[in-house]
């Protein structure tokens, strides 16, 4: 039996792979770059205590601390010295010290990095010395670490005075994860995060904190895997705890000036090797080459090389031979097992291995098990009160499921096949005859689900803005002679001009009755219309200017009449539903008039029926975790038109929209709008004549209307108990 651990050998690998990368990306650089003014003169490694000191000595004294990060897999440390050279003469280095294992060197135009190869990940700690600077590595679980994982480093300085802390907030997203959002004055403060024990532990370097956000939250209502956060002034930092609970995993990352911490709740699968929502194959590379090797062997193998105990059954037999290059450990078990027909549980870290067969029947058994000692027990009778749900919505909830043959009632998870259930409305009570273990179910159910639900008050308003402009301008023009009489001798030439027939045959005795001589006396007939009706605006008239030109004898007249309007009306309709309901409830309210119409059978027979005109508001609220509302809505405003009608009945102005939405508590959203315009222009003349320059205004008609109305939809929903007052 033989297998290789592989540690030392990738991390060589990637270590010269990172330093082929460096000099391949900043070779253009590098020969352009100006020569570096320090240099590395030497480096000394040595064993101290339980830790490893390396020692590297500069030409000069170096100016300022260098920046550092830290990679936990494979594990490295990485140090850039800006504005230095490598005076070692080597750029790779086996040290095979402490936990150090190797290190590189690489210079990269003026700046050298300094890339520490470590077997784990490791504490350390920097101290400068005259022309040298100490890099002191010790074993992350020793000293008073308390076997915390190293902290992440967030941006590359310690912080700069002057820095503060703004807010501090609290929220649950979608995911059921809780997010610690921290809002910084800089986005350059120096930041770490590190778990201990259970906690998350962040800091912030040389940072303010009001006396306002020294305070512990209590976030436990927010249903998230944490429970507190915490903030504190420690000297010239700002210490923030984060205590979740249960099992969690975190995500840290930065954007601007805020910081984000969400720490997630992982569900624990006991057939999986590593737990949380990484996808893939999780196991640290491994590289085995056996022949013909019995598979039980190869199994103690993966126990030697995993953490895990492995548990062998005795019906699994037989040898394997495999060769694998570089394969997650996880990933190259799971391959011998799908060779050999094989699977897998997990408890704990201990891992119990045989054939799916068996596993299947193994589990069986222990369902059976665990049926024949649940109905072992004694059931008692235990007496339940709900105070808020029905008690018949309960009942139901508990029967819900297949049949069962033993009884006659309809059980399932939460009732076992003796469980009995009475009810008593009067009382709202529930009577549960059953085993212990059910009615312990059945009692942390309830105090789940018997709760008061919370209320919601919905307002909507509904705005209905018109801004209507109509104008209309047009002239009337005639001649009128009185001088003309009838035609008496045929030898006189006689004529008349009037505006209509009736005015020149009352000259020239074709009219017996005497017409009305302002109106039938103009030639040109196009006055101004009343367009101020058209637009609903009561009592309005058309204006008129008139002019009439005469001779000395009154018997020939020159009538012109000049006719305009201009009408404005501008308008604004609230409505205003509101409606209190309970948490996932649906509320209705309306208002308005039923409007008759006729409808007809297939016989033939009409009958009067009715349709409701109302304004209406539905709606389904559901308060969210995070104290935000979802809702259904549904709005309706219908009013009878005033425009159009039929022999059926009238006509009806629907205005109708059906949509869901998230709005924050006692936030306002326009959930939909609709806007309309209408310009017309109209012309009416005299062929020719109303195309004159200048007199061709008396014989036209011009008409202009801009009509404009908007309409929209605003909802506030308010969760009573964060009401004041409602008016």
């Amino acid at each position: 039996m033989k297998y290789i651990r592989i540690w030392s050998i990738l991390t060589a690998l990637a270590s010269c792979s990172l330093s082929g990368i460096v000099l391949a990306a900043d070779a253009t650089v590098a020969m352009n770059a100006a020569v570096p003014q320090n240099r590395i003169e030497n480096l000394l490694v040595a064993k101290a205590g339980e830790g490893t000191i390396l020692k590297i000595e500069f030409q000069q004294a170096l100016q300022a601390a260098p920046s550092h990060f830290s990679i936990a897999n494979p594990a490295r440390l990485v140090f850039d010295l800006p504005n230095m050279g490598n005076g070692l003469g080597y750029a790779t280095k086996v040290v095979n010290e402490g936990g150090l294992r190797s290190l590189n060197v690489v210079q990269a135009g003026d700046r050298t990095r300094l890339v520490l190869n470590l077997e784990k990940a490791m504490r350390f700690e920097t101290r400068q010395e005259g022309k040298s600077l100490l890099i002191q590595l010790a074993d992350a679980m020793s000293g008073n670490m308390d076997g915390a994982v190293p902290p992440q480093h967030f941006a590359g300085n310690d912080g700069q005075d002057g820095q503060s802390i703004r807010d501090i907030q609290f929220r649950r997203n979608k995911d059921g994860a809780g997010v610690v959002v921290v809002d910084l004055s800089a986005s350059d403060t120096g930041i770490d995060i590190q778990q201990k024990g259970t906690k998350l532990v962040l800091s912030f370097k040389k940072t303010r904190l009001p006396d306002s956000l020294r305070k512990r939250l209590d976030v436990v209502d927010f249903a998230t895997p944490v429970t507190e956060v915490s903030a504190k002034a420690v000297g010239q930092d700002v210490s923030m705890e984060i205590v979740p609970k249960g099992l969690w995993e975190h995500v840290a990352f930065q954007s601007d000036n805020q910081f984000i911490v969400e720490v997630r709740p992982v569900k624990e699968d006991p057939n999986k090797l590593f737990q949380g929502t990484r996808t893939g194959y999780q196991g640290d590379a491994i590289s085995l080459n056996f022949q013909n090797i019995p598979l039980r062997e190869l199994l103690h193998v993966f126990a030697d090389i995993t953490n895990f105990n492995i548990v062998v059954s005795d019906s699994v037999t037989g040898n394997v031979s495999l060769r694998l290059n570089d394969v997650p450990w996880d990933h190259a078990l799971e391959i011998v097992l799908q060779q050999k027909n094989l699977a897998m549980r997990k408890s704990g870290n201990v891992l119990w291995i045989a054939p799916r067969d068996e596993l299947a029947a193994r589990d069986k058994l222990m369902a059976e098990a665990r049926d024949a000692a649940e109905v072992a027990e004694s059931p008692r009778l235990e007496v339940f009160q709900l105070n808020y749900q029905s008690v018949e919505d309960f009942v139901a909830m508990l029967k819900s499921g297949k049949a069962d043959a033993k009884s006659s009632d309809k059980n399932s998870g939460f009732l076992s096949a003796l469980g009995k259930v009475s009810i008593d409305k009067r009382t709202n009570q529930a009577f549960i005859y059953d085993v212990p273990t059910k009615l312990e179910l059945i009692r942390g159910l309830l105090a789940k689900v018997d709760r008061p639900a919370r209320q919601v008050l919905i307002e909507a308003r509904i705005v209905e803005a018109s801004d209507n402009f109509a104008k209309s301008l047009g002239a009337r023009l005639g001649i009128h002679d009185t001088s003309i009489n009838p035609v008496t001798d045929s030898n006189n030439l006689r004529f008349a001009i009037g505006g209509g027939l009736a005015d020149t045959g009352a000259h020239t005795g074709q009219v017996a009755t005497t017409p009305d001589f302002f109106k039938d006396a103009t030639g040109s007939n196009f006055p101004a219309a009343n367009v101020g009706a058209a637009l609903g605006v009561t009592n309005s008239q058309v204006g008129a200017f008139s002019l009439i030109l005469f001779n000395n004898a009154m018997t020939k007249f020159l009538n012109l009449e000049i006719s305009a309007l201009e009408a404005d009306k501008r308008g604004k309709i609230i409505s205003s539903p509101r409606v209190l309901t309970a948490d996932q409830v649906e509320a209705l309210i309306e208002q308005g008039t039923e409007v008759p119409y006729l409808s007809a059978s297939s016989s033939g027979a009409t009958s009067v029926s009715y349709k409701k005109a109302v304004l209406s508001l539905k709606v389904k609220p559901q308060i969210t975790p995070e104290g935000s509302i979802v809702m259904s809505l549904e709005v309706n405003k219908d009013a009878p038109s005033q425009l159009y009608s039929t022999s059926y009945g009238i006509a009806l102005d629907t205005k109708h929209i059906k949509t869901d939405v998230l709005v924050d508590n006692g936030g306002t959203v326009v959930i939909g709008g609709i806007y309309t315009q209408t310009e017309s222009e109209t012309n009416a003349r005299i062929p020719l004549l109303g195309d004159l320059p200048y007199v061709g205004f008396f014989f036209r008609n011009k008409e202009r209307q801009n009509l404009r109305t908007e309409l929209l939809i605003f909802i506030t929903p308010k969760i009573v108990s964060d009401i004041q007052s409602v008016k």
